[in-house]
C-alpha cells in the first residue's frame, strides 16, 4: 500500500531532524504558521513526530496578525485548536507601519517580511521558547541558492538550522528535502484549510517565479536536478571557490 503524503513528509522530516541534530530534549519551539500550507503542515508534521519520539519537547504555533484586514488569524487559531494544537496570535500594528515608514520604490513584501521575522523572535523568547521553525521547503532551499548567485552575486541559500538574527533562539527548517509538491498532496490528503494572505499591497516576487519557471525547464533535460542541488547545498568545497577570505590566512 503506498505510503501517504503525511508519511512520506514525516519520515523525510524525521531524517533532516537527525541529520541537523534539529530538535532536541527539553525543546520548546515555537512554530511559525502564517496560514499558508506550508506552515500548516509543518505544525502537523512535527506534531506527528513529537507523538513518536523517544525525546519530550513543546510546540506552540505562533501566527504574527499584521493587521491587514481580512486577516484570518481566529480562522486559523480554530483550525489548529481543533486539531488540539497549542497556539498563540500576536497582533501587531505592521499595517500602520508599512503605511508610514515604506520609503518610496521600496517593496512592501521583504519590509513586512523583515517586520514579521523580528517579531515572531521576540514573541517566541516571550513564550519561552528556544527554537523557531519555519517551513522553508526544498524548492525554498534551491531557489534562494539560484536567486542569490544569479542577482545578489553571493554564494549562500538558508540552512536547517541557524542562529536566529537576535542571536537568542535557534531557527530550525525541518523540510529541507521535502519538495513543495509534497506538501501540496498532504494538504489536499488531510483536508487542510489554506488561508490567504489579505494584504492589500501583496506583490509575487517575479524572481523567484523566473527561477521556479527556469528549474521546471531544466528538469524536462535534467530529471535529478532538484537533487543535485540539494546534494550541492550539503557538498560545499571552499578550497575550489574565489573568496579571498578562505585563504587569505594560510601559510
Amino acid at each position: 500500500m503506498a505510503k501517504s503524503a503525511l508519511e512520506r513528509i514525516r519520515r523525510a522530516a524525521g531524517k533532516a531532524i537527525g541529520d541537523f541534530n534539529l530538535i532536541e530534549a527539553g525543546d520548546r519551539i515555537a512554530v511559525g504558521v502564517s496560514g499558508g500550507k506550508d506552515s500548516l503542515a509543518l505544525m502537523l508534521v512535527l506534531e506527528e513526530l513529537r507523538k513518536r519520539a523517544p525525546i519530550r519537547y513543546e510546540l506552540i504555533g505562533v501566527t504574527i496578525d499584521p493587521a491587514f484586514p481580512g486577516f484570518p488569524a481566529a480562522a486559523i487559531g480554530a483550525f489548529l485548536a481543533l486539531r488540539g494544537l497549542a497556539f498563540y496570535i500576536e497582533k501587531t500594528d505592521i499595517a500602520a507601519v508599512l503605511e508610514a515608514k515604506l520609503r518610496p520604490g521600496s517593496s512592501p513584501c521583504s519590509f513586512c517580511a523583515r517586520l514579521r521575522r523580528g517579531i515572531l523572535y521576540t514573541t517566541a523568547e516571550r513564550l519561552g521558547c528556544n527554537k523557531v521553525a519555519l517551513g522553508h521547503h526544498l524548492d525554498d532551499f534551491i531557489e534562494t541558492l539560484l536567486l542569490n548567485q544569479f542577482f545578489s552575486g553571493t554564494l549562500a541559500a538558508m540552512s536547517p538550522r541557524m542562529l536566529a538574527d537576535n542571536g537568542r533562539q535557534t531557527v530550525i527548517r525541518p523540510f529541507f528535502t521535502v519538495e513543495e509538491q509534497e506538501v501540496s498532496r498532504l494538504v489536499q490528503e488531510e483536508g487542510v484549510p489554506v488561508f490567504e494572505n489579505p494584504c492589500p499591497a501583496r506583490v509575487e516576487d517575479q524572481k523567484r517565479l523566473r527561477i521556479k519557471k527556469l528549474i521546471e525547464e531544466l528538469r524536462a533535460e535534467i530529471p535529478y536536478l532538484k537533487e543535485s542541488l540539494l546534494h550541492a547545498l550539503q557538498n560545499v568545497q571552499p578550497r575550489h571557490l574565489a573568496d579571498g577570505r578562505l585563504w587569505r590566512n594560510e601559510p
